[in-house]
């Protein structure tokens, strides 16, 4: 199959076209706007990969999304466009309502317009899944309790909002004109080629330099953490195996307070690099509670048993296996994140197709 991914040089849909490329035979169409998190240097397998094919289309531009369905003709949509980081979407909300509102709907559109010129069979195999975030539910407030895929939507930041947004769109393309949606709903990730702004990346990357490790609040806001390389593999199932109509929450069944991650990868740093920067005796000394963020979630936490029981995937690494392969990749890759970290990653605009040129 032919498979068209949106933001597929982001963290989760560069894991997406990963896990196509290595451990499939479909072929993957990248469309992706090259933002600050877009990083084409997060696909090594593209350069020798005849599978591969690169847009650098804006969701946004409702012309270029329609020409990029004439050219390649896909058989399924996995849509992770999108802006995604709280912070930013609290300080300039408007590019969240553009990308992951207008943005989604121009996809849907484009998508509705394609899949009705099809012939039957055709129109049958086709699918549009729409990758979404836990955060739509809002927070939980107690230490019990899971999401589940009915669970009420209440979002709490611009970021959250704009998604859930996006999620009402899709499924309501799918109520009134029949196009094949299905969404998931994850937790947090973590793992290889995860930007330098996020949380785990951030105190890797302070910890190693010697600069303080800032925790919002108390720090025992709780996060489910999933492994991005098995949140992939679970798009990827679903995208193929998936019921028309149906949602899915895909979690890790890691339930971690903020401080407790944060302590896991100083511990981890203890091991792996026990040569610190000058003047720091322990990682966990660089800690320093911060003021928190506005409107920030107590807990998330998702009940992942439908995808587990309905489809038979289940995440292959605990946090800890996780947490260590993470710190370890960031030690072995350090040409990966100097680059994001200097900029030069963004000299690689439109280097996007199967050479690499």
């Amino acid at each position: 199959m032919k498979i068209l991914v949106t933001g597929g040089a982001g963290f989760i849909g560069s894991a997406v076209i990963r896990h196509i490329l290595i451990d499939t035979p479909h072929q993957v169409v990248n469309v992706d706007k090259l933002t600050y998190a877009g990083n084409l240097d997060s696909i090594p397998a593209r350069l020798l990969s005849s599978q591969y094919a690169f847009e650098c289309v804006d969701i946004c531009n409702k012309d270029a999304v329609m020409a990029v369905f004439e050219q390649h003709k896909p058989d399924i949509v996995m849509h992770l466009a999108a802006e995604s980081h709280v912070d930013r979407s609290i300080e300039s909300p408007n590019c969240f309502v553009e990308t992951n509102i207008i943005g989604t709907y121009n996809l849907l559109e484009a998508a509705r317009l394609y899949w009705s010129s099809l012939d039957t069979q055709k129109k049958a195999a086709f699918r549009f899944h729409h990758v979404s975030t836990d955060e739509v539910f809002g927070d939980l407030q107690t230490q019990d309790g899971l999401f589940v895929e009915t669970t009420a939507y209440d979002p709490s930041s611009p970021y959250s909002a704009t998604k859930a947004s996006s999620d009402h769109l899709v499924r309501s393309w799918l109520r009134t004109y029949g196009l094949p949606t299905l969404i998931t709903n994850c937790s947090n990730n973590y793992g290889p080629y995860h930007f330098p702004e996020k949380l785990i990346p951030h105190m890797i990357l302070n910890a190693l330099s010697g600069r303080e490790l800032p925790v919002y609040g108390d720090g025992k806001q709780i996060r489910d953490w999933l492994y991005v390389d098995d949140h992939a593999k679970a798009l990827v199932l679903v995208a193929t195996k998936g019921i028309v109509g149906e949602s899915y929450n895909i979690g890790g069944h890691n339930e971690k307070r903020n401080i407790d991650v944060v302590n896991t990868l100083c511990d981890v740093l203890e091991t792996l690099v026990p040569n610190k920067p000058d003047g720091i005796k322990y990682y966990r000394d660089l800690i320093q509670f911060v003021s928190d963020r506005p409107g920030h979630d107590f807990r998330y936490a998702i009940d992942a048993s439908k995808i587990q029981l309905e489809l038979g995937w289940q995440p292959e690494e605990t946090f800890e296996t996780g947490i260590r392969k993470t710190v370890q990749w960031y030690l072995d890759n350090t040409m990966w994140w100097q680059r994001v970290l200097s900029g030069d990653y963004q000299l690689t605009r439109r280097g996007g197709n199967a050479n690499g040129q």
